[in-house]
């Protein structure tokens, strides 16, 4: 697949996941005290050049010329959070990286978007001990809220290097020691699921619905049928469920969109449903790869896959 391609599709879809209002989320209409609009355009920006070089990688694992265990995954994401770091003083994209980056390798070496899915996985299961040691620090940078401290390999503990590689930790056994504390190692270790299936409803939904309201129906589709674990971390596990139950309420037509959204921001950020909005920003990354583009129908933007 051709490597400009993959990286507009994976540049687009997060600014696009940023720009579309949905509750309880940054917009191109509502900020926080911390994190606005303006950090999503700058971070996402700012990491094309890190994803050019995994995919010049992958072309290489897919060559036979490096092995998968030479990806240097760890790297390349610790690469990536740097430079959204360097470009604006927030987190607004680390889950962002940390999905997108084996799957656009994945995408370089498989033939298909499917196959990429099966690429990515072997590179998560194939991966060093130094690639932990690289997306911990990568963590680091980025600081992400919410990361629970005294826990077997803290992130944030000295000694945590010294656990990892003692105990042989690579990408792979980390993401099954970790996946309930965060989506994003849920993914790697199950092939990207929920990002492909939440593709797939976007791909029917824009034959139905203009584009920011497919959008938000999907959204709310992930909300209502999934824990976001970043609310689980910074709010506790009984906030994420009274999120869960108000988004299915939205969908049961029992609660109106705009009340949804005030009971997302009431308490600043610690609603902010940050891991499915990585989720969407990777599903509409492959909405964007499959060939989404725009077009106006009655003032409204409609998302079509294809040529005009």
């Amino acid at each position: 697949m051709e490597r400009w391609r993959i990286i507009r599709a994976f540049t687009l879809g997060p600014l696009l996941e940023a720009a579309l209002p949905k509750p309880g989320n940054v917009s191109r209409f509502r900020d926080f005290n911390d994190l606005t609009f303006y950090h999503f355009l700058f971070a996402e920006t700012a990491v094309l050049g890190v994803y050019y070089e995994a995919i010049k990688t992958a072309e290489l694992l897919r060559k036979g010329i490096l092995e998968p265990r030479e990806a240097g995954i760890g790297e390349l994401i610790k690469r990536a959070v740097q430079a959204s770091r360097e470009a604006q003083d927030a987190n607004p994209n680390f889950g962002i990286i940390a999905l997108s980056i084996p799957l656009i390798m994945g995408l370089g070496m498989g033939k298909n978007m499917l196959d990429a899915r099966e690429k990515a996985k072997l590179l998560i299961d194939e991966s060093t001990v130094r690639d932990t040691m690289e997306l911990y620090r990568a963590i680091r940078i980025a600081n992400p809220k919410g990361i629970p401290s005294g826990v077997k390999y803290d992130v944030y503990s000295d000694d945590s290097f010294r656990e990892l590689f003692q105990d042989g930790i690579n990408l792979s056994r980390l993401a099954e020691i970790s996946c309930e504390r965060e989506m994003i190692f849920c993914e790697w270790l199950k092939e990207y699921e929920l990002s492909y299936s939440t593709f797939g409803r976007l791909y029917e939904l824009i034959k139905e619905l203009p584009l920011e309201e497919a959008v938000l129906r999907a959204f709310l589709e992930l909300l209502a049928h999934n824990l976001d674990t970043l609310i689980v971390r910074k709010a506790g596990i009984e906030e994420a469920r009274l999120v869960q139950e108000n988004a299915g309420k939205v969908l049961e037509g029992k609660m109106g969109i705009e009340e949804f959204d005030a009971f997302m921001r009431e308490k600043g950020d610690l609603r902010n449903p940050g891991s499915l909005a990585d989720i969407m920003a990777v599903s509409l990354s492959l909405l964007v790869l499959r060939g989404l583009r725009v077009e106006m129908r009655n003032g409204k933007v409609w998302g079509v896959i294809g040529r005009p």
